[in-house]
């Protein structure tokens, strides 16, 4: 199987070819791994605040499969929750949630999950955070696994808000962590400079955005409006010679 979404009798090359198709799939879903502070960092007071927000977003994935994903931020009392949705008609279909606070800049994950579904198979990734004892329990294929965090780690979207807040209250650092199935792992980002992108939605001035591989096949970049508290209006991504793209269509 050459391309990522493409579809051949080959059962066992589809199998294989899966891991690289979900990774491509949900991180142009979740816009992952940004963001994150000490957990020992103190409070901001004053600190400013990215706003509850709804968007939808167009990604295509080796110039050939065609999906659509929608992104709402939503706030409940001091909860906060970020729902992600997204599919490729007839071939995947993607959901992530996270729950967290927010206090002054710094955000605290609660609990997130991710479901995926390819060709009507599906995974579920769970994460449940104790900030007392500062660990996360990793659920995946039935398995838990309890993880120290040394540092506060994060899933995809509260990494992506805990970014956001940090180019909001100019504290980007680019030394964050997350929590993946049986790991906590370092991913460092970049800022890589101001740039205007115009996407379906329009024309937005950026802040990109690199997240620094140590695989050289592989390259992952976010272009962020401040106009928007940082929403990504676009997301391009290279996996072993397979690109990804998503953009902005529209604000709700």
């Amino acid at each position: 199987m050459t391309s990522l979404f493409s579809i051949k009798n080959n059962s066992n090359n589809t199998n294989r070819s899966k891991p690289k198709l979900l990774s491509m799939f949900t991180t142009g879903v979740g816009i992952a791994a940004i963001g994150a502070l000490s957990m020992t960092a103190p409070t901001l007071a004053s600190a400013k605040v990215v706003q509850p927000s709804s968007a939808n977003y167009n990604f295509t994935v080796e110039d050939k499969y065609k999906g659509t994903a929608t992104r709402t931020l939503s706030k409940s009392g001091s909860t906060w929750k970020y729902d992600v949705r997204a599919r490729v008609a007839g071939v995947a279909s993607a959901s992530q949630s996270s729950t967290f606070t927010l206090s002054g800049n710094n955000v605290t994950p609660a609990q997130a999950s991710t479901t995926y579904k390819l060709f009507g198979i599906g995974r579920t990734h769970n994460l449940n955070y104790n900030s007392g004892k500062k660990q996360v329990a990793s659920t995946y294929r039935g398995k838990t696994v309890n993880l120290n965090m040394a540092q506060q780690a994060f899933d995809d979207l509260s990494l992506e808000v805990q970014i956001r807040q940090d180019l909001l209250n100019g504290k980007f650092s680019g030394n964050y962590y997350m929590a993946r199935k049986d790991k906590i792992e370092k991913t460092p980002f970049k800022r890589s400079g101001n740039t205007k992108v115009t996407v379906p939605a329009g024309t937005f001035d950026t802040v990109r955005v690199d997240r620094v591989h140590d695989d050289n096949s592989r390259s992952t970049s976010f272009w962020l409006a401040p106009s928007l508290d940082y929403l990504p209006v676009k997301v391009m991504q290279v996996n072993d010679g397979k690109k990804m793209d998503l953009e902005l269509t529209k604000v709700n």
